[in-house]
């Protein structure tokens, strides 16, 4: 890179050394800036061809500079010569003016150092095109390296110098002498301009007279710098040492055939011995075939060979070569007609211009910008013609680059785009607006094409107004969106509102329509929408407009509207506007369908959002739920390990927690309601109860030996059988026993229990009306959970649990129940029962207590007394009786139980068994 970059700085150095070294000191520079080496030119392509400007204006220029260096190895006699020659060119030049020569700029100035003078911008000779690169700078320019000639160039160029001769013949009476194609120079726009008048012969005749030209003999001794180009001279020149007009047609005609052979001459002089050449020349020329012409054109074939006729009369002139069917090209003929502009008056270029787009595209692109479009440009200054010239330009500007366009059309259009007058410019702008904004600089935009759009909105031609409208949505994704917010959207909506012209409101309500897409939803939510509801016309065009706008937004993916729009504010202005009266039915289904589908939608998504929130709501009481549950969970578990360590930790039994639990029921009982006096009584009296069985001593099972009961000495079997006799001894009538077997309820006061003994029947038999399986009635004991109410012979009880009960030998006395005692007491409602048998059984009676109090006081007595010590000789677990079933199993039941059949009441018994049979009975029913 940096190898590179000093090879650049070396040649920039090299060239800016050139340039300062060949113009310095020379008067030029005073006046011009001098540029960079771009060509070369002149006779032996002696001028260096610079680029330059005027100080004063910034014009530009071409300055030619021949370095005096060159001819140092000439004598001094020999240089004067060359300077000499050089100057007489150069003089000659500046006198003459025609579009066809080179126009001087500014005359021909001598320093020590070099000779200068300044031209017409200049791109490169002839010659450099044709590859003669003599005196061109080192590298080559790329421009002249790869350029390339087109044919509507070689032919108007040709037509150029054919023009250029015509007039230095026939109105300089002059002779160019030395026509080649190092005199040829193509200016910037690509026009062939004739220089190098070094050896021109003015005619020494007046002008009515025939004109006569003096030829010099060729003088071989000389400088080639002092020669013309022999290679393109006339034979006649030297053959003959003559010269006319036709001299130079037979030069033309050499250039045309070096033209289309890359620029090689048709022959090849020796300089040397140049007599011989010609001669050889002359005799090659009178035979020339249409084989050596092969590479010309074929429809200006013969007139080259024409051209090159050895007699100087077969020659066509200038003026006939001007007119040969070859120039009578369309391309070739419109730059002629631009070069001859200036001479038209403004019918004439407006025609012109009228065709020009016909034309262009069969130009080539450079020849368009270089020769063409200068010339349009130039006639901006006229506005009469800015409206037949503009479509031009603009077409122009399609086919050019971005920076072609920035550099030569742009700088050229911006004072039209603020001309208002005529308005048809503001017409071409707007049609042509997308390329306008494509092209075109952001700043350029903003300073002078979105202006000149604005004015056209807000023209007073409705014809303007309605193509503004209608032309800004084919450009509005060019434009930028604060410009589109802040300017033109606010200019649409007052063209819409202010207007009077129907049709300008309704292109308004089409252009919001279409460039709704570039928009930001918020913003046509917030502006557009509101400003519909401001429209006050109600023409069905107007109101399909409005609708259309709706719709666009309703159905785009980018914007949409809102539910609480549509509900709020869309609705509400479409459903009157729906039942207008100018509508036809087409236009009002069209506006229901659009209701309809704004309709859905927002049933749709508030249906929507409603389930979801119905879903959370569920979600979220199923987990106030669960946290609930989890919380009486942890509370229940807590309680129920605090039961279980109170149980195993305190050694409370089932019946004392059994009371807590009742207890606790209470009271959660009494907070939920009020209760009476009485109840509040019990109540206490109970919890007074619980209370004194929580303070006894806990059971301890197996802590501690039990010793053998001590046997009474009272004797069981005597006592019972004088008991059951006395008993016996009282009559009971048959009409007083219910022969039903249906039993109410067990009353309150206590639980019957059934003892049964596994005895057989038919082994012994007892007279005393009693069966082996006796019912026992405990005084005011109660067994069990059971309700006081409950019925024990209706069905299986809660209370009726299977126990294995072992009697020691301090339990108390039971007496027989009474067979009437088991009689329902609906039998016996006239007579009450003697219970004088039962007295003398149990002795002397003891103050009433209630059962339920009896139960809680003897409840650990109990328990104790069924519990037996260890060693005892019944400790085998030995049942009283099977299960306890409630519903005729054998056991304490109706159904199946011996002591309730109607036989055991037909008679009393009178006589029993002997007292040894009574005590194997008693030893059998207690095990």
């Amino acid at each position: 890179m940096e190898s590179m970059l000093n090879k650049l700085k070396s040649t920039v150095t090299k060239v800016t050394a050139d340039v300062t070294s060949a113009v310095m000191g020379n008067p030029v520079t005073r006046e011009f800036d001098v540029g960079r080496h771009i060509a070369s030119g002149g006779n032996g392509l002696a001028w260096k061809i610079f680029n330059g400007t005027k100080k004063s204006t910034k014009q530009e220029v071409a300055v030619f500079v021949f370095d005096k260096k060159l001819i140092d190895k000439y004598q001094k006699f020999e240089k004067d010569q060359i300077i000499d020659s050089l100057k007489r060119g150069v003089q000659q030049l500046t006198r003459l003016r025609h579009p066809r020569l080179l126009t001087v700029q500014h005359p021909l100035e001598e320093s020590r150092d070099c000779l200068a003078f300044c031209t017409e911008p200049v791109c490169a000779s002839l010659a450099n095109v044709l590859g003669s690169w003599d005196n061109l700078p080192s590298p080559l320019p790329s421009d002249i390296k790869e350029y390339k000639l087109y044919d509507v160039e070689t032919k108007y160029g040709l037509l150029q110098v054919s023009e250029g001769l015509s007039f230095l013949h026939s109105s300089v009476k002059m002779v160019h002498g030395n026509i080649t194609p190092e005199n040829i120079i193509l200016n910037k726009s690509g026009a062939w301009k004739i220089m190098g008048f070094d050896f021109c012969i003015q005619s020494t005749n007046p002008s009515e007279q025939e004109p006569k030209f003096p030829c010099k003999e060729w003088d071989p001794n000389l400088p080639s710098l002092c020669l013309p180009n022999p290679e393109y001279l006339a034979p006649e020149y030297i053959l003959s040492v003559s010269c006319e007009t036709a001299s130079d047609m037979y030069s033309l005609g050499a250039v045309m055939y070096a033209v289309f052979n890359k620029g090689k001459p048709i022959f090849e002089v020796n300089k040397q011995d140049i007599y011989k050449s010609f001669s050889r020349q002359l005799d090659q020329l009178s035979r020339l075939s249409s084989g050596t012409l092969q590479s010309i054109p074929e429809e200006v074939r013969e007139h080259v060979k024409l051209l090159l006729n050895v007699a100087p009369a077969v020659r066509p002139d200038a003026d006939q070569m001007t007119k040969i069917p070859f120039f009578d090209d369309v391309g070739a003929m419109t730059l002629q007609y631009f070069d001859s502009l200036f001479q038209r008056d403004n019918l004439q270029k407006s025609q012109f211009f009228k065709g020009l787009p016909k034309v262009l595209p069969k130009l080539p692109k450079r020849v368009i910008i270089q020769r063409i479009l200068p010339c349009l440009t130039s006639e901006f200054v006229n506005p009469d013609m800015v409206p037949f010239v503009l479509p031009n330009v603009l077409l122009i500007a399609e086919e050019c680059t971005k920076e072609e366009y920035i550099k030569l059309i742009l700088p050229e259009l911006g004072p039209v785009f603020k001309q208002q007058e005529p308005i048809q410019i503001l017409l071409i702008f707007l049609q042509k607006m997308d390329l306008l904004l494509t092209k075109t600089p952001p700043d350029e935009i903003k300073n002078s094409v979105l202006p000149m759009v604005y004015r056209a909105l807000e023209a007073p031609s409705i014809q303007i107004q309605e193509l503004c409208l209608n032309i800004i949505p084919t450009f509005a994704n060019l434009i930028d969106y604060p410009s589109m917010k802040n300017s033109l959207i606010p200019r649409i909506k007052n063209a819409c509102l202010q207007t009077s012209s129907l049709a300008v409101r309704v292109n308004s309500l089409v252009c919001l329509g279409k460039i709704l897409e570039y928009l930001d939803k918020w913003f046509v939510l917030d502006d557009i929408l509101p400003f519909l509801q401001q429209i006050p016309s109600k023409e069905p065009a107007v109101l399909m407009g409005i609708l259309g706008i709706y719709k666009c937004t309703f159905t785009h993916k980018k914007l949409g509207i809102t539910k609480e729009q549509l509900a709020g504010k869309v609705l509400p202005h479409l459903i009157p506007l729906s039942i207008e009266n100018n509508l036809n039915l087409n236009q009002f289904n069209s506006f229901i369908c659009v209701i309809k589908d704004m309709l859905n939608r927002l049933e749709a998504e508030h249906k929507t959002k409603l389930e979801q929130l119905h879903v959370m709501q569920e979600q979220q009481k199923s987990l106030d739920i669960a946290n609930q549950m989890s919380v009486s969970e942890e509370a229940r578990s807590s309680s129920t390990g605090n039961q279980i360590d109170k149980v195993f930790n305190n050694g409370t039994d089932l019946l004392t927690s059994g009371s807590d639990s009742k207890e606790n029921e209470i009271s959660s009982i009494q907070r939920k309601a009020s209760l009476t006096l009485e109840e509040k009584q019990k109540l206490a009296k109970e919890q007074e109860q619980a209370q004194k069985l929580k303070s006894q001593q806990p059971l301890k099972p197996q802590t501690t030996t039990v010793t053998p009961p001590v046997k009474q000495t009272k004797d069981l079997t005597d006592t019972l059988i004088d008991n059951m006799s006395s008993l016996s001894s009282r009559p009971i009538n048959q009409a007083q026993v219910a022969s039903s077997n249906s039993f109410s309820s067990v009353p309150s006061m206590g639980v019957g229990m059934g003892f049964s003994s596994p005895i057989d029947n038919t082994k012994r038999n007892m007279t005393n009306g009693l069966n082996t399986n006796m019912g026992f009635q405990t005084a005011g004991f109660t067994m069990g959970a059971g309700l006081a109410t409950q019925n024990f012979f209706s069905g299986p009880s809660a209370g009726a649990t299977k126990m294995n009960i072992v009697p020691p030998a301090n339990m108390p006395n039971y007496g027989p129940m009474n067979a009437a005692s088991a009689i329902s007491p609906l039998t016996q409602q006239n007579r009450p029962p003697d219970m004088s048998a039962l007295d003398n059984l149990f002795g002397p009676q003891k103050p009433k207590v209630s059962m339920k109090q009896l139960a809680q006081q003897k409840s650990s007595q109990w328990v104790n007394q069924f519990v037996p010590p260890p060693g005892s000789p019944n400790t085998s677990n030995t049942a009283l009786g099977p299960q306890m079933n409630m519903m005729g199993q054998p056991g304490f039941g109706i159904q199946g139980n011996p002591f309730f059949s109607p036989q055991n009441f037909a008679q009393p018994a009178d006589t029993m068994t002997n007292s040894s049979s009574a005590s194997n009975d008693l030893k059998d029913l207690f095990g």
